[in-house]
């Protein structure tokens, strides 16, 4: 049985919209606990279906590991204490990033060998492949060695996700040649290349990352978060572009009819709500980071991922491999 915890409470649209994604996921899966963690008169609706504990505050956007440590009642810090407390396996919380990482660094503490945690997400490919990117906004400033680091856990990451034995990993970069990019890119580029690290083919521009042969690009949390969110509004344009397209005659309308099913497959694979969030890679548990402005359907993907990094036993996969390099 699986165990999974669940702050319901610091998202952007509030706790409704998740209790919506808690209940549909029950209804399809058996097999896991859920502990829900929020308000009393937010949560009670659970009653019967969930573990409820009741939590009296919320982190806020801005709160960082001072404040964490303040707010005992606040429902992330209960949610994630109680993967520290061997009671849930899993934690998913739409709140507070910076929140999210402090109180899990904080109370989970980081796996033997694992010198910075990092935010990993897979990004869909024009082949409909996946590629995997870390770090994506768990770190301001990284230096080479933690780049290696991110590129040992997201080997071991991409491989099971993947399920891909050879893999091709890049460094995030401003050229592909080899002495481009910034001083830290530069350094860990020459301590991959000095490892003989597994599948490290060199430096990767961003415009390749989702239109290339890589299966792991590797990043500082600054530039990775910098690459997500101009992602996500490039995307945004392109929809809205296509939108204004077929609106502006009969012929275009015409045009759209025959090609909506292909326009719909397309928006399937780059729609950002089927992939829920981003994992914490490097806690002694497995935590799940949801879009802060999740709806029913994005929190239920955010559950299902915990769900599946559980079943994959991607913890203890990244213990082995991390603490045996």
């Amino acid at each position: 049985m699986k165990r999974i915890a669940l702050d319901l409470m610091g998202s952007d649209k509030g706790p409704e919209e998740l209790i919506k994604a808690v209940e549909s996921f029950i209804n399809k899966y058996q097999d896991v606990t859920f502990f829900a963690v929020g308000k009393k008169e937010k949560i009670d609706c659970l009653k019967g279906k969930c573990e409820l504990v009741y939590a009296d505050d919320v982190l806020g956007m801005e709160d960082g590991a001072l404040e964490v440590m303040r707010k005992k009642e606040a429902s992330m810090l209960k949610a994630v204490s109680l993967v520290a407390e061997g009671k849930a396996d899993a934690v998913v919380s739409a709140g507070s990033t910076g929140g999210f990482i402090s109180s899990c660094s904080i109370k989970l503490r980081l796996v033997k060998g694992v010198e910075r945690a990092a935010l990993v997400s897979p990004f869909p490919k024009s082949n409909g492949d996946k590629v995997v990117l870390l770090d994506i906004g768990a770190n301001n400033e990284n230096n080479a060695s933690h780049l290696v680091n991110f590129a040992k856990m997201g080997r071991v990451f991409a491989s099971i996700y993947l399920d891909k034995k050879d893999l091709n990993l890049y460094l995030l970069s401003n050229g592909a040649e080899e002495k481009k990019g910034s001083p830290v890119v530069k350094e860990a580029h020459q301590m991959l290349k000095d490892k003989n690290f597994a599948g490290f083919k060199g430096n990767m521009e961003a415009r390749y990352v989702m239109n290339g042969d890589a299966d792991v690009v590797v990043c500082g949390g600054y530039e990775g978060n910098i690459f997500l969110k101009g992602s996500e509004g490039a995307i945004k344009l392109f929809s809205n572009l296509m939108k204004d397209a077929f609106k502006s005659s009969i012929f275009s309308k015409m045009g759209y009819l025959l090609s909506r099913k292909g326009f719909a497959k397309m928006k399937q694979t780059v729609d950002y709500k089927n992939y829920g969030g981003a994992i914490l890679l490097g806690v002694n548990g497995v935590a799940v980071k949801a879009h802060g402005s999740s709806d029913a359907r994005c929190f239920e993907s955010a559950i299902k991922l915990a769900y599946q990094m559980l079943d994959l036993e991607m913890l203890k996969k990244i213990k082995e491999d991390v603490a045996n390099d």
